[in-house]
């Protein structure tokens, strides 16, 4: 604002050029004669009367040039000047003079702010006829409310879940997005509106809660802090339908489920009435939401990182999180169920452990595979020791969610060198992991189960992996060996030895905005915050 102020010849020591041209002689005079505080000022004018002075005897030089103020442009081109200048700059720019406060009242400056800023493609100037100004639009909507834009996990007992709020059109709109109906992986996602917010009045925003089936109806949303904020629902009774719980159980089965309550009475019956339950609750009450990011991409990962839709079983499908770190990749869960929560690390898969599998005829037999694994195991267990720097002492200080489990068949460390025809390979990767492998042709061994029969056929690599396993509640968790198969760039398995089940991933092709880490660092202690809530 300094800036502007000498610019504009509104400093505390010269005053206003033109209130000085208004002034007599005599105080012009007696302005002049004050002394000048701006330091750099006289710096730049003492260099100036030096170079005058050199050329003392010889010819008077030309007059400089004289000031000019921005007070003196025309207003259409301060318009320009100040709708290229970021919103949040611009209140400030207003405290400068009388004459920026009225361009500033200017819509076209909001507009654009409105349209650069936060992507409002929609026509403004029918905000007029509401007596809504883009300004208002602005202040009071879209810069109020900025901290709650991008992705976030509702927490929601074990299930958490993948919120999106977006400014769409003239609203901000909480998304809330699902799976697809299990077990079509590979369908889009489905979603549905939560809460909007809009400016409809000059006083203030409106939050409409859109839970139920009844319409929007009156909410309330609290910024706790910029990376968590609430929703609270004010009239709870818009939720309920006519035909009671019962009604609203079934509606619930066929929007979430695609499926009648005979369809999965046997299946799934007792964990949907406990799903139900807890959703149900959980919004008809204040309901807590916490940032998340997408996880940051590198050149070198084995696949672009991002979110994929999973088959767990008879949980249905679940959103994961991908990320690379280094010489692992990791499965973080978006959502959850009673065994596994949301926010805990579903898979881990070792980079530098590769896997080569046997042909298709030995692939089948889950014994081959099993050895395979078992080996590696035991190949990642004698390279942690030695790396000790105790030289191997502690044995008995292993996690307990990373049991050694039963000893492999083979003591020796498996290599490539001496296997018979057909048989499967252990690929230590010593500084890398690597990036690209000819495909090869893949089945599931005879035995494993899989909700999703329509899994590729081909598959680029395999990797030695582990896979979180409780029982229900999350009780007594740990870590069992696993293969992951890499099949192309948006999609992957992994195959859970100890369940003998194989969970197939695809990639999530929504676009979600306002979702990336500001660095890599705030995205390691996101995954360390949402896994501490329910550790």
């Amino acid at each position: 604002m300094a800036v502007c102020a000498r610019l504009c010849g509104v400093g505390p020591s010269r005053g206003c050029r033109r209130r000085q041209q208004r002034q007599g002689p005599a105080e012009t005079a007696a302005a002049d004669s004050e002394p000048d505080t701006d330091p750099e000022e006289e710096r730049i004018e003492a260099g100036a009367a030096a170079l005058s002075g050199a050329g003392v005897g010889r010819s008077a030089g030309p007059s400089p040039p004289p000031r000019c103020s921005l007070l003196e442009l025309p207003p259409e081109l301060l318009v320009e000047i100040f709708a290229s200048l970021p919103g949040t700059d611009l209140p400030s720019l207003a405290q400068v003079c009388t004459k920026f406060r009225h361009i500033l009242h200017t819509d076209t400056i909001w507009r654009r702010r409105c349209r650069e800023e936060y992507g409002v493609c929609e026509n403004l100037r029918k905000l007029e006829i509401t007596g809504v100004s883009c300004r208002d639009v602005y202040a009071k909507l879209l810069h109020r409310y900025r901290h709650i834009l991008g992705l976030w996990q509702p927490d929601i007992g074990p299930y958490g879940g993948l919120l999106n709020v977006v400014v769409d059109g003239l609203f901000i709109i909480g998304w809330m997005y699902m799976p697809p109906h299990d077990p079509h992986v590979d369908d889009p996602m489905r979603f549905k509106p939560l809460f909007r917010i809009h400016l409809m009045e000059r006083r203030s925003a409106t939050v409409e809660c859109m839970y139920g089936h009844r319409g929007p109806h009156n909410g309330h949303i609290q910024i706790v802090k910029m990376d968590e904020f609430s929703t609270k629902c004010n009239q709870t009774d818009h939720h309920r339908m006519p035909g009671g719980r019962q009604e609203e159980f079934r509606t619930w089965l066929r929007e979430e489920w695609g499926r009648t309550l005979e369809d999965i009475f046997h299946e799934h019956m007792q964990e949907l009435i406990l799903m139900k339950f807890i959703y149900t609750s959980q919004y008809d009450n204040c309901l807590t939401y916490r940032r998340i990011y997408l996880p940051p991409g590198h050149p070198d990962d084995l696949i672009r990182p991002g979110l994929f839709k999973g088959t767990y079983g008879s949980h249905g499908l679940e959103i994961v999180m991908l990320s690379f770190h280094g010489k692992r990749a990791r499965g973080t869960k978006i959502t959850g169920d009673p065994n596994i929560p949301a926010g805990q690390q579903t898979v881990e898969i070792d980079l530098m452990h590769r896997i080569q599998l046997p042909d298709v005829e030995n692939l089948r037999d889950f014994n081959e595979l099993s050895r395979l694994v078992l080996e590696v195991r035991e190949q990642v267990r004698q390279e942690q020791e030695e790396a000790r720097p105790d030289g191997g002492e502690g044995r008995g200080h292993q996690s307990p969610r990373e049991p050694q489990g039963p000893a492999p068949p083979s003591a020796e460390p498996p290599t490539e060198k001496g296997r018979g025809p057909g048989e499967g390979a252990v690929v230590a990767v010593a500084e890398q992991p690597a990036q690209s492998g000819q495909g090869q042709q893949f089945v599931l061994p005879m035995g494993v189960s899989c909700r999703n029969e329509d899994y590729p056929r081909t598959c680029r690599m395999c990797f030695y992996g582990t896979g979180l396993i409780a029982g229900h509640g999350f009780t007594s968790p740990e870590r069992t060996p696993g293969v992951f198969v890499l099949f192309d760039e948006d999609r992957f398995g992994f195959i859970w030895l100890e369940l003998k089940s194989f969970s197939l991933y695809s990639r999530v092709q929504a676009a979600f905005r306002n979702a990336e880490a500001p660095s890599p660092q705030a995205f390691e202690d996101m995954l360390k915050n949402i896994q501490s809530l329910t550790a």
